[in-house]
C-alpha cells in the first residue's frame, strides 16, 4: 500500500511537472500579432485536409503551336497589294477579310480581289507590305489558332517508360507567372536526344484567353501517380531546414495567435508536402506570412495579454492558469516585498518544477521515516517473544 501510494505521488508530481513544462513551451513557439502586424505580414491561412497526393517528376520543356491549327494566306493570282487591314497580334475570324489584291490581269481599273481568313486565330506572321508585288507561290501572312497548344518537355527516357496517354501535368511558364496551366500526354517525340538521354513528350493543353504563345518556355511536373486520404500541407506552408521541420499553426481559441509546431514530412511535389506527424485534419496552417512569422521575433502582443483579454481572467507570464501560488508571486513582485519574501514566492510560482520536486522528495523521506519506524517496532515484537517463553 506504502508503495502503491509513493507511486501515485511519483505520477502526479512528474504530470505536474510535464504540465509546467509545456505551458513554458507553449509561451515560447506562440507568435501573437495585431491587427496591423497580420496586415503588415500579409498572413493567409488554408485548412488541414486528407486529399489525394500526386507523386510527380519535374521537367522542362516549350510552348508550340498545333501544326494543324496554323494557316497561310495567298493568293491564286499575280498581283500587289493594295490594302493591309492586319498587323501581326492582331485576331481574326473566320472569312474576315485581311487584304485586298490588284490584279495584273487588263481592266480599267484592274480587278481587286479581295483575300479572307481561312481560320479564326492570331495573325502571328506578315511577309508582305503595302504595295508589294504578290505571286500564288508566296504566302502573304500566317494565322495560328491558338485555342489550344503543345507543351513539349524533355523527359529522361527511363521515367518515359513509366508514362502512358493520358498522363497528366500542371504547368508553369515564366513569362506567366501567376497562371497555373493542365496538360494530357498526347504522345512521345519520333526520336530521343542521345546527347542529352531525353526525350519529348507533347501534352494537350487548352489555352484560355490566348495567353500561351509558341516558344514560351515552360515548368513541367508530371504526376506519375496518386495516393488517396493524405494529409498534406501547401509548399508555402513548410518552414526550417530538413532536420527541423515546421509550420505555424493558427491557435483556435487567440485572435491572431500562431503556435510553431514540429512536423514530420513524407513525400513533396510541385505543390503540397505530405505530412506523416504533428498536424491533424482542420488545423489551419499559415501559407502566405510564414516564412515572416519564423523571422518576427517577440510578439507584439504577450501570450498573457492574449489569454486575459479572451477568457476574461488574468493568467501567468508563460501564459499557464494562475495558480494561488502564482498569484502571490506576481502579488510580491508587483508591491516590491522584501527580497528573501520575494525570493521565497518566484521558487514558489515561477519554478513549478522544483516545486513538484521538493513535494516528491518529502512525501519520499515521509514514507522512509515510516517504514523505519515500522521495521524497529517489528523487531522489538520478535525480540519480546523469546522473553514471554521463558517466563511461561
Amino acid at each position: 500500500m506504502i508503495r502503491s501510494f509513493s507511486r501515485l505521488i511519483l505520477c502526479l508530481a512528474v504530470a505536474g511537472m510535464a504540465h509546467a513544462e509545456g505551458d513554458s513551451k507553449r509561451a515560447a513557439n506562440t507568435v501573437v500579432l495585431d491587427e496591423t502586424g497580420v496586415k503588415n505580414l500579409r498572413i493567409e491561412t488554408v485548412e488541414v485536409e486528407e486529399t489525394d497526393f500526386e507523386a510527380t517528376i519535374f521537367s522542362l520543356g516549350r510552348i508550340e503551336a498545333i501544326p494543324s491549327k496554323v494557316a497561310a494566306v495567298s493568293t491564286r493570282i499575280s498581283g500587289r497589294i493594295v490594302e493591309l487591314k492586319i498587323a501581326p497580334g492582331d485576331t481574326v475570324k473566320k472569312d474576315d477579310e485581311v487584304a485586298k489584291i490588284e490584279s495584273r490581269q487588263p481592266g480599267d481599273p484592274p480587278p481587286v480581289i479581295p483575300l479572307k481568313a481561312p481560320l479564326a486565330g492570331m495573325v502571328t506572321r506578315v511577309d508582305a507590305r503595302l504595295g508589294d508585288p504578290l505571286d500564288p507561290e508566296k504566302a502573304l501572312l500566317e494565322i495560328t489558332d491558338l485555342s489550344e497548344v503543345y507543351a513539349v518537355a524533355r523527359v529522361p527516357e527511363h521515367q518515359a517508360g513509366r508514362m502512358k496517354p493520358g498522363t497528366e501535368a500542371h504547368i508553369k511558364v515564366a513569362a506567366l507567372p501567376n497562371e497555373k496551366f493542365k496538360g494530357e500526354l498526347l504522345r512521345f517525340g519520333t526520336s530521343a536526344d542521345k546527347e542529352s538521354g531525353t526525350i519529348d513528350a507533347i501534352f494537350r493543353l487548352t489555352n484560355p484567353g490566348g495567353l500561351l504563345r509558341a516558344g514560351m518556355r515552360a515548368e513541367f511536373s508530371i504526376v506519375m501517380s496518386k495516393r488517396s486520404d493524405v494529409v498534406s500541407v501547401p509548399r508555402a506552408a513548410l518552414q526550417g531546414e530538413s532536420s527541423n521541420r515546421f509550420v505555424y499553426v493558427k491557435d483556435f481559441d487567440l485572435p491572431n495567435a500562431f503556435i510553431k509546431t514540429q512536423v514530420q514530412v513524407g513525400e513533396i511535389n510541385d505543390r503540397f508536402v505530405e505530412i506523416t506527424n504533428g498536424l491533424l485534419p482542420a488545423d489551419e496552417v499559415v501559407t502566405r506570412g510564414a516564412y515572416s512569422l519564423s523571422f518576427a521575433g517577440a510578439s507584439s502582443v504577450s501570450l498573457k495579454e492574449a489569454l486575459d483579454a479572451a477568457h476574461g481572467h488574468e493568467h501567468a507570464e508563460d501564459g499557464s492558469e494562475l495558480t494561488p501560488e502564482k498569484k502571490a508571486a506576481m502579488e510580491g513582485k508587483k508591491s516590491g516585498a522584501a527580497h528573501e519574501h520575494e525570493h521565497e514566492h518566484e521558487e514558489e510560482g515561477a519554478s513549478p518544477m522544483w516545486m513538484y520536486a521538493s513535494i516528491v522528495l518529502f512525501v519520499l523521506l515521509l514514507i522512509s521515516l515510516f517504514s523505519k519506524k515500522r521495521g524497529i517496532a517489528d523487531e522489538d515484537a520478535t525480540a519480546a517473544k523469546p522473553n514471554e517463553k521463558e517466563e511461561q
